[in-house]
């Protein structure tokens, strides 16, 4: 029986050399496929639920919610852009929320679930960035409803 370990052995590691000897590396998922933070041509200031203002740059087509995460800025996203919760429930100024086309009846829905509802409240995933909108104001709510988590 040692013989077959033995030869067994022998075959595992010439066969698994190639992949031992890889190096693997973790990159943001934000640089796959896409510019790194801060390398737009937009601007975006968001206030944190804190009160905290931070500017950071964004790209043309970039939803809110996008540049948040690629900003480490907590706005939550629990469905992933996908339109299914309210979690990235932003408050628009009111200087740009005309400029925003107008929502859809499906983001209505969602944002009819939303904490702390105004009337300039959109979901960050449904914000793209464009040259009108650049320098944009958006004021993070205080708390989230998720509805598929909080029931």
């Amino acid at each position: 029986m040692s013989l077959l370990r033995a030869a067994l052995r022998q075959h595992l590691t010439r066969a698994l050399a190639p992949i031992a000897s890889r190096s693997f590396h973790a990159t943001a998922l934000r640089a796959h496929g896409k510019a790194t933070a801060g390398s737009g041509d937009f601007h975006v200031t968001f206030v944190t639920a804190e009160g905290d203002t931070v500017v950071v740059k964004a790209d043309e087509n970039e939803s809110l919610l996008d540049v948040a995460h690629a900003n480490d800025i907590d706005l939550e996203g629990a469905c992933e852009g996908s339109l299914a919760c309210s979690t990235c429930h932003v408050v628009v100024d009111p200087a740009f929320y005309d400029k925003i086309p107008e929502p859809t009846d499906e983001e209505n829905d969602m944002l009819d679930l939303a904490f702390g509802l105004t009337d300039t409240s959109r979901l960050g995933c449904q914000v793209a960035m464009c040259k009108e909108l650049d320098g944009i104001k958006v004021t993070i709510p205080s708390a989230t409803r998720n509805m598929a988590v909080d029931v």
